[in-house]
C-alpha cells in the first residue's frame, strides 16, 4: 500500500505538491485515487507493483534463507533442549526417561526420521549407545548448561553420521530419504519450468517492443494503441523476466551441490513456490492482448530478440575524439568490464527518454559512458552520442517518466533518485517484524524498573579578585635652582588629580 500511495503522489497528473503538507482535501483525493487504482483489475502497472512487492517480501539470498531456516529449527528445539539441560534426574527411571529424550532430540535435530517410529528410535538408540552409553548419564548431568548443549549437538552429528554410514552399507538408515535422487529429479523439473516461463516472457517482451517501435515510427498509430496500455504491459513482462533471471542461477548452482541436501530441498521448494506465484501477476496480458490482437499488431513487423538487436550494432564504436571531456569505457581497456553496475538495468536511457518509454537493451560493446560515477549503455552509436551531449537532460526525462509509471522506479532501479515521502525506520517486510535481541540468560526475565530522583541544579561561588584605581601623586617643587637673589625660595605645587577625575 505504501508503494501505491507513493506512486499516486509522485504522478504529476494528480496535482500533489511535494513541498507542502497534505490538507484534508488532499488526503481525501489521495484515498480516492488509491482506491481507483486498486479496483482497476485490468491495469498492468498495478500488477507490476504487486509483483515487485511480493518478490521483495518473499525472496531472499540463499545464505539469508538458510540462516533463517536454521534459526527457526533452533527455536523449535530450544524448549526441548532446555528440558534436557535443566533436568535434575536422580532415580534410575528418571535417567532412562532423560536418555529417551536425548534420542528424540537427536532425531528431531537431524531430521532423519520420526521420533514416533519405533524402528527408527531403536536404530538411533543403538547408534547413540555406541558412543554415549547410559552409564555416562551421571557425567553428563554434572556438566554446565553450555557444555550440555555442545555435547547434544556433537552427539547429533555422530549419530547422524553412523546412521548414514549404515544406510550406505545396507544395514540400516530407516526413514532417511534419498536426497541425491530427490534433488536429481526436482532440480531439472524446476529449471525446465523456469526456462519455459522465461522464454514465454521474453517472446512477449520482444513482441511488445516491436509493436512499440512501429508506433514510434508512425505516431498516427498511438491513438489506436492507447486503450491497450502496451507500455505498461511491456514493463510488467520485463519485470517478470528480471525476477526469473534472478532466481534461475540459484537452481543452476543447486545442481552442482551435493552437500547439505536437507537445506537444498527446503530451499528449492521455497524458490519453486516463489516462481509459481509470480505467474499470478501476469493475468492482464491475456485480457488486454489476446493472441488475435497481437497478431494483427505484428502485421508487417519483424520481431527481434535482444541478442539480434545487440548483434546488429556490434561493430559500432563511439569515436573518442568527439567527446574528449567525457569518459568512455571499452571491453579491451577496462578491467572487470562485465561487472560494472549499469544504470537502468542495462536498457538504453536515450531510447527510453526520446521515445517516451520504449525499453531497448543497451550494447556495452559500443562503449559505456561514465557520468558522475555512474555507467550508461546504449543500443546504437547515435543514441550514445546524443545522450553524451546532454546527459542531465535525458536523466531528468527518465525521472519524470518514472513519476507517471511508478513500477519503473524498481524496474530501472531508480530508488536513489526519489526520496522517501515520510522518513521512517524500514521494517523487515518479509518477516513483518522488527528485530530485537535477547540472550540465553535474559529471555526468561520479567521487566524490571527503578525510580531515581533527578539531580538538582547546584552552584558554588569562588573567591573573586578585586582591584581599585587611585590617583598617582604628582608633586613639583619650583625654584630649586635659585635665582639672582642669594636666598632660594622653593614653591611646592601639588598637581595630583582628584579621585573622581581618574
Amino acid at each position: 500500500m505504501k508503494v501505491l500511495v507513493k506512486a499516486v503522489v509522485l504522478d504529476p497528473s494528480n496535482g500533489f505538491n511535494m513541498d507542502r503538507t497534505l490538507i484534508k482535501n488532499d488526503v481525501q483525493k489521495l484515498v480516492k485515487l488509491c482506491v481507483a487504482r486498486l479496483l482497476d483489475s485490468k491495469n498492468p502497472s498495478l500488477d507490476t507493483i504487486k509483483m515487485q512487492v511480493y518478490f521483495d517480501m518473499n525472496y531472499t539470498t540463499r545464505e539469508d534463507f538458510l540462516e533463517e531456516h536454521h534459526r527457526v529449527l533452533e527455536s523449535r528445539l530450544s524448549a526441548f533442549s532446555r528440558e534436557i539441560t535443566d533436568s535434575r534426574a536422580c532415580t534410575r527411571e528418571e535417567l532412562e526417561n532423560l536418555y529417551r529424550k536425548i534420542v528424540s532430540y537427536v532425531l528431531l535435530r537431524s531430521g532423519l526420521g520420526s521420533p514416533t517410529d519405533i524402528t527408527i528410535v531403536r536404530e538411533a538408540t543403538a547408534a547413540l549407545q555406541s558412543v554415549f552409553p547410559q552409564a555416562e548419564m551421571g557425567t553428563f548431568l554434572t556438566l554446565n548448561k553450555k557444555d550440555k548443549e555442545r555435547q547434544l549437538k556433537e552427539l547429533t552429528m555422530i549419530v547422524t553420521g553412523i546412521r548414514l554410514f549404515n544406510r550406505d552399507c545396507g544395514k540400516g538408515g530407516e526413514g532417511i530419504d534419498d536426497l541425491p535422487s530427490i534433488l536429481h529429479e526436482a532440480i531439472p523439473t524446476t529449471t525446465q519450468h523456469i526456462d519455459a516461463q522465461l522464454q514465454i516472457a521474453q517472446d512477449q517482451a520482444f513482441s511488445y517492443t516491436a509493436i512499440l517501435e512501429k508506433v514510434t515510427k508512425n505516431p498516427l498509430l498511438t491513438k489506436d494503441l492507447e486503450p491497450y496500455m502496451l507500455k505498461e504491459a511491456l514493463y510488467n513482462i520485463r519485470q517478470y523476466e528480471i525476477f526469473l533471471q534472478t532466481v534461475l542461477p540459484i537452481f543452476i548452482a543447486l545442481a552442482s551441490l551435493w552437500m547439505s541436501f536437507q537445506d537444498e530441498t527446503v530451499l528449492i521448494s521455497v524458490l519453486s513456490n516463489l516462481t509459481t506465484n509470480l505467474e499470478l501477476f501476469l493475468g492482464t496480458h491475456e485480457l488486454l492482448f489476446p493472441e488475435k490482437v497481437i497478431q494483427d499488431l505484428l502485421d508487417d513487423v519483424i520481431v527481434k530478440s535482444d541478442m539480434v538487436r545487440i548483434k546488429e550494432h556490434m561493430e559500432e564504436r563511439v569515436h573518442l575524439p568527439d567527446f574528449r571531456k567525457m569518459e568512455w569505457l571499452f571491453p579491451e581497456t577496462t578491467a572487470n568490464f562485465d561487472k560494472l553496475l549499469i544504470q537502468y538495468r542495462g536498457f538504453c536511457g536515450y531510447t527510453f527518454a526520446s521515445t517516451d518509454g520504449l525499453l531497448l537493451p543497451g550494447n556495452p560493446a559500443i562503449g559505456i559512458l561514465k557520468h558522475k560515477e555512474k555507467y550508461y549503455t546504449f543500443n546504437t552509436r547515435d543514441a550514445a552520442c546524443s545522450f553524451a551531449e546532454n546527459p542531465e537532460h535525458y536523466i531528468n526525462l527518465i525521472k519524470e517518466k518514472a513519476k507517471k509509471n511508478a513500477e519503473l522506479i524498481q524496474l530501472l532501479e531508480l530508488h536513489q533518485q526519489f526520496e522517501t515521502l515520510i522518513p521512517y525506520a524500514q521494517a523487515n517486510l518479509r518477516q513483518k517484524i522488527t528485530h530485537s535481541v535477547q540472550t540465553d540468560l535474559s529471555h526468561m526475565r520479567r521487566d524490571n524498573s527503578s525510580q531515581v530522583y533527578p539531580l538538582k541544579d547546584v552552584s558554588t561561588q569562588s573567591k573573586r579578585e578585586g582591584s581599585s584605581r587611585v590617583p598617582r601623586p604628582q608633586i613639583f617643587i619650583a625654584g630649586l635652582r635659585g635665582g639672582q637673589s642669594q636666598t632660594t625660595h622653593g614653591v611646592k605645587v601639588n598637581l595630583t588629580r582628584a579621585v573622581d577625575e581618574t
